[in-house]
């Protein structure tokens, strides 16, 4: 089924920035081109197949990469259904992470000028190491995050924007970086984000625009593996939720699915401790981005000592290169100056399923997870778009 989309690369294959089509970030830009917002680009071509489409309901899955719907397909059937007819698969951006992801979808831009570039960063000119999942208003989301929303943008243009996600993330500093600029609406689980969106669909009277989160099938994936128990149940949740969604279409509705990023287990044996290999601490001063993406600050003078010893220690399990390095390869698009410092100065990106954990200096939980993501692989880069009318 999924396997009839020619071209795709296999799970563990690196990719470059310049591979497939469209982009998370291509979006909400073509659901307000849709809409009628003037000016508004339309570079996933949703405007022929959406002609007469006056309400757009965007639902974000987390976790539910491209390689992740025929592992989900024989517990989704509403799901494997969408996937077979009206999918196609989109690349969610570098750092392959939820933060990331979210304001990329959110802003309709590149991760290098929104400036969330990965789950932890470095606040620069301090040794704070900011995790965006748990931000609240320090630093500023309208500074550490400067560019307009595309529900800001929508808003302007008339029309009812309106978020609805897990009620503990109204008002976070995440959610104002990503989507300001809609009424925010609590709903957890499934069912309460179905029927919120639905609610918040039908109570437009013009062109109206729902954004929508939902976050179960990550964590499980996360806690327990790919294709665990506790992830199939969760795949099952999902899969009741669109049915309820595209039950409850209005006839000139339309809903886009999409996701993050995927998920890679990581066995035991793949995985690097920086915190208890000396040898990885040398002249590092201060660590930040994620398991299977790690950006170095380091001590003046200390890079290219940092690169040997991690290029030595790791081998074949990551690449180690500067940030200059990173930066030109073209994933991040444009960084402005102002940006470049939340980078490490050195940059290690995870091969195949290796990670390298922090087991002292980060939360307990984050070196005990079975599935990680955050790499350029296929497996993590690539997230379906399904695209349903009412």
């Amino acid at each position: 089924m999924i396997a009839e989309v020619g071209g795709l690369p296999a799970p563990l294959e690196i990719l470059g920035p310049g591979h497939g089509g469209g982009r998370i970030a291509d979006v909400l830009p073509s659901a307000l081109a849709v809409l009628g917002v003037p000016g508004a680009a339309d570079p996933l071509g949703l405007v022929p197949a959406l002609a007469g489409v006056r309400r757009i309901a965007v639902l974000l899955v987390d976790g539910l990469g491209w390689y992740q719907l025929p592992t989900a397909a024989p517990y989704a059937p509403t799901l494997a259904g969408l996937a077979a007819t009206v999918a196609r698969p989109l690349i969610a951006g570098f750092p392959s992470t939820t933060p990331t992801s979210l304001v990329s979808l959110g802003t309709g831009v590149a991760p290098g000028a929104h400036g969330v570039l990965g789950f932890t960063v470095r606040v620069p000119g301090t040794d704070r190491v900011l995790t965006h999942t748990d931000w609240a208003a320090d630093p500023s989301p309208l500074l550490w995050q400067p560019v307009p929303t595309q529900l800001e943008r929508a808003r302007a243009a008339g029309v009812t924007t309106t978020v609805v996600s897990r009620p503990e993330f109204g008002g976070s500093g995440l959610t104002l970086a990503a989507n300001r600029g809609g009424d925010f609406r609590g709903a957890a689980g499934g069912d309460a984000v179905a029927a919120a969106m639905l609610a918040a669909l039908a109570a437009g009277s013009g062109p109206t625009l729902v954004s929508g989160y939902h976050a179960d099938l990550d964590r499980h994936g996360h806690l327990s593996g790919v294709d665990s128990a506790p992830w199939r149940v969760a795949a099952t949740e999902v899969d009741a939720m669109l049915a309820q969604l595209v039950d409850g279409l209005p006839p000139d509705a339309a809903l886009l699915v999409t996701a993050d990023h995927g998920q890679l287990d990581v066995p035991v044996a793949h995985r690097f401790d920086l915190d208890t290999d000396p040898r990885l601490r040398a002249g590092v001063r201060l660590v930040a981005g994620e398991a299977r993406v790690r950006y170095l600050h380091v001590e003046p003078g200390a890079v290219d000592d940092v690169l040997a010893a991690w290029s030595e220690v790791l081998g074949a399990a990551a690449r180690v290169r500067t940030r200059a390095e990173v930066v030109a390869t073209g994933w991040f698009g444009p960084v402005p100056e102002e940006h470049l410092a939340r980078i490490g100065d050195v940059v290690v990106t995870c091969n195949d399923t290796y990670a390298v954990m922090a087991s002292r200096t980060e939360r307990p939980m984050a070196s005990k997870l079975v599935a990680y993501h955050g790499s350029d692989t296929a497996a993590e880069l690539t997230v379906p778009l399904l695209v349903v009318r009412g």
